[in-house]
């Protein structure tokens, strides 16, 4: 199986992924910011634009209230990005489509995305992407574990997909 690693390497090695989160996350913020959003705000389009939009079920999949997602739903009605009308087939529901703003918006992004792609990820030769794309997969699937196995055996740890996230803040 090769070398193995040292306490050197693996600490190097978690170091680069904790630059490479803050630097990816940044950038999206920054594609979101070149066409007056926030990373959130575009988030919310992106699902509306790609399938039928529930809030509840959006706030529950991000681990996020309710509350702050119509919040967010507000702010993109104001800026006349989404339209909302009552569900045509159950009045207690709404309907939620981008407006011809949102869609530009939402143009603008991929087009602003597929610049970066362009300049960043093409660069890449094919075995590197994948090489890159077999290690992630491999870390997140460890990660996963760990994080399960943590929460098996800590009652109080907290649950969902921030654990991977304060493994990989922990170094772990």
């Amino acid at each position: 199986m090769g070398n193995p690693a040292t306490l050197a390497d693996i600490h190097e090695a978690i170091a680069c992924l904790g630059r490479l989160t803050e630097v990816y996350g940044q950038r999206r913020q920054d594609l979101a910011e070149q066409v007056g959003l926030t990373e959130q705000q575009w988030s919310v389009l992106d699902e509306i634009e790609n399938e039928a939009f529930m809030p509840s079920l959006f706030a529950r999949r991000r681990e996020s209230s309710a509350a702050a997602v119509s919040k967010i739903l507000r702010q993109l009605q104001d800026k006349e990005l989404v339209v909302v009308s009552v569900h045509p087939n159950d009045g207690r529901q709404r309907h939620y489509e981008l407006s011809p703003l949102g869609r530009q918006a939402m143009a603008r992004l991929r087009a602003l995305r597929q610049h970066a792609i362009d300049e960043v990820w093409q660069r890449f030769e094919a075995a590197q992407l994948r090489a890159f794309t077999g290690f992630g997969n491999e870390l997140l699937a460890r990660l996963e574990r760990y994080s399960q196995a943590k929460d098996q055996t800590s009652p109080g740890a907290r649950r969902g997909s921030e654990d991977g996230k304060d493994a990989v803040r922990q170094g772990l």
